[in-house]
């Protein structure tokens, strides 16, 4: 039997922009290999798999190249999917079993609102290549348990950044994301996220990036809930809440297409 895969475009309010990200409901979990293979013939940042578990999904997320622990944006899709599909009721707060521990998601409003652990970062002296690898200079540099976060002088230097992959694949983490205040009354913050040594060399918008981000930049600017944009090519919007060792992430979700595994 031919297994059914949708792509979703997250944190997009239109099709084609956003973060795409495979969906793959399965009856039962499958081999890690199959699962890894289909992530990398999906070619998208992430591919998430959903399995039945006692009281909600096992869910596991895979780039083309590995598996991470914790992704935003495939799972943004995954609760976008249950709903859309049926399998869930619409106000039923949906609960996934993940390396992260257990995440939800339920709805705020038109925005679906995901419940994800605070990844905060801790000041460090820039490993060599790091600042090198985007010849810029960080006013902060940070580490948190998976990336490294930079903080420059403006927006204009996040948005035109050129960053040299050869350096970031070989830093020991998962990413780098680089942000600065947003220039635009819209938004609070802006960020772009590098993750060349997981095999994704920029992400479209990273939901767990924002996991540092939201309690990097809550008490610097005074408040709790901010209006983040990742300014990359396709760009992607979200709330980012803070509450203690949590982070609440809200945005919208459109599927874009339907099809079948065949293999």
């Amino acid at each position: 039997m031919a297994q059914k895969i949708v792509q979703i475009d997250a944190f997009a309010d239109k099709p084609f922009a956003g973060n795409p990200a495979a969906v793959c409901l399965l009856d039962a979990p499958r081999d890690e290999s199959w699962m890894q293979l289909v992530a990398r013939e999906m070619n998208v940042s992430e591919t998430a798999f959903l399995s039945p578990a006692s009281d909600g999904y096992n869910l596991r997320w895979f780039t083309p190249s590995v598996e991470v622990a914790l992704c935003g944006h495939a799972t943004l899709a995954s609760a976008h999917h249950l709903w859309e599909s049926g399998h869930t009721k619409p106000g039923d707060t949906l609960k996934f079993h993940t390396k992260s521990g257990l995440l939800t998601a339920s709805r705020r409003g038109d925005l679906i609102e995901l419940d994800f652990p605070a990844r905060p970062c801790a000041e460090v002296p820039p490993p060599p290549g790091l600042l090198d690898a985007f010849e810029v200079t960080g006013s902060f540099v940070g580490k948190s348990q998976y990336d490294y976060l930079i903080e420059v002088a403006s927006e204009d230097i996040v948005r035109t950044l050129i960053p040299d992959q050869s350096l970031l694949k070989a830093l020991s983490v998962r990413g780098v994301m680089v942000t600065a205040r947003s220039s635009s009354s819209d938004f609070d913050i802006v960020s772009r996220f590098f993750a060349p040594g997981a095999g994704v060399d920029e992400d479209p918008v990273t939901g767990s990036a924002h996991c540092t981000l939201g309690p990097y930049w809550a008490p610097k600017l005074g408040k709790s809930e901010l209006r983040a944009y990742q300014a990359s090519a396709r760009g992607g919007s979200m709330l980012v809440t803070v509450r203690g060792d949590r982070v609440l992430l809200a945005g919208r979700a459109i599927t874009v297409l339907r099809g079948e595994l065949c293999g």
